[in-house]
């Protein structure tokens, strides 16, 4: 008789879990993000491929996300059970009157900042005192300003160029030395090494220590879908941990789901790092709420008019949710990792 291996018992002991939690009746929850499926929200993919969502009962509708209506009023008007905004929109839905709270932090670190060419001698962002420097878009020149803001410059001290979104565009104006620098985020800098320029970003603190992205709800979902909204942060928590114990089943699983984005393997590895490097959280406990840093992004926010008016984070952050979010066993995930590996890879 053939003896199992420690693994295979694993492995189909997390199969046969996973087929019991899909035979249950799922409950839909309705979720709007930036992207549809994608390594770049790889916490999902993750966790719908070991069947932490169907063992909280939960099966993840996404939305439409290409949409001229902001995500807020999905959320506002029962479409959506939860959204993914930045803090941008949180800050701005809250001053005029939206009842919702945010119960998740999805990305701790900004996808926003400043690159230089990987052989630059500029260090920080103090040294491009009287330098060209570049936008990807118009819509960088926030993400400039606060940079410079933050080490006592202004868009007077530099010259600003539009540079576009084409990437060996943007890797020409490095290699071409038309710019010292770019502003722009995290596709773009995939953009840039992709058309083979490196580059090294000198993004200040008070650009990139804040909350890139949110999970949002109605206020009274807090009470009403308590139990489906810990489920999903809780499957989504655990999704997000196995990027820190096996970044190569992560890629496995990301090749599977979306294989579109791994056409060229080595932007495939490179997207997944990038998401990966936002995605895990830098608090202790997953996806916690960092009042403070709430409070001390608002006033250069407000300075350069990208929302109107501060408002108290205790207004609208709920940090019920986080306990739950992070109430599972590491043990246990790690086993369940090992398993998956085992009978696929």
């Amino acid at each position: 008789m053939k003896h199992l291996t420690k693994a295979s018992l694993l492995a189909l002991a997390a199969a046969f879990a996973a087929e019991s939690a899909v035979a249950q009746q799922l409950t839909t929850v309705n979720a709007i993000m930036p992207k549809q499926r994608s390594a770049n929200y790889f916490p999902l993919i993750v966790g719908e491929a070991l069947g932490y969502f169907a063992e909280e009962g939960i099966e993840v509708n996404l939305l439409p996300s290409e949409t001229p209506i902001p995500f807020i009023n999905f959320v506002r008007n029962g479409q959506a059970d939860i959204a993914m905004l930045d803090p941008a929109e949180v800050l701005t839905a809250v001053a005029a009157g939206a009842e919702i709270k945010v119960v998740y932090e999805v990305m701790q670190t900004a996808p926003d900042g400043i690159a230089v060419a990987g052989e630059s001698a500029v260090q920080d962002m103090s040294e491009l005192n009287g330098q060209t420097v570049g936008l990807v878009t118009e819509r960088d020149m926030v993400t400039m300003k606060i940079a410079l803001d933050a080490v006592g410059l202004t868009e007077n001290d530099v010259t600003t160029v539009v540079v576009g979104e084409a990437g060996p565009t943007l890797a020409a104006a490095f290699r071409d030395q038309t710019v010292m620098a770019i502003a722009g985020s995290g596709p773009d800098w995939l953009a840039i090494q992709a058309n083979g320029q490196p580059i090294r970003l000198i993004t200040p603190p008070a650009v990139s220590n804040k909350p890139g992205n949110t999970f949002v709800v109605a206020a009274e979902s807090t009470t009403e879908k308590a139990d489906l909204l810990e489920g999903f942060m809780r499957a989504w928590s655990k999704g997000m941990y196995v990027a820190e114990i096996d970044a190569e089943v992560v890629a496995k699983i990301a090749q599977t789901a979306v294989p579109e984005e791994w056409e060229d393997p080595t932007f495939g590895q490179q997207y997944l790092n990038n998401a990966m490097r936002l995605n895990v959280s830098v608090t202790e406990q997953k996806g916690d709420l960092q009042t403070e840093i709430w409070s001390s992004i608002q006033p250069a926010m407000m300075k350069f008019g990208v929302i109107g008016a501060e408002v108290d984070p205790a207004t609208f952050l709920e940090p019920a949710f986080i306990g739950p979010a992070n109430d599972w066993s590491k043990e246990e995930v790690q086993a369940e990792v090992a398993a998956w590996r085992a009978a696929n890879m």
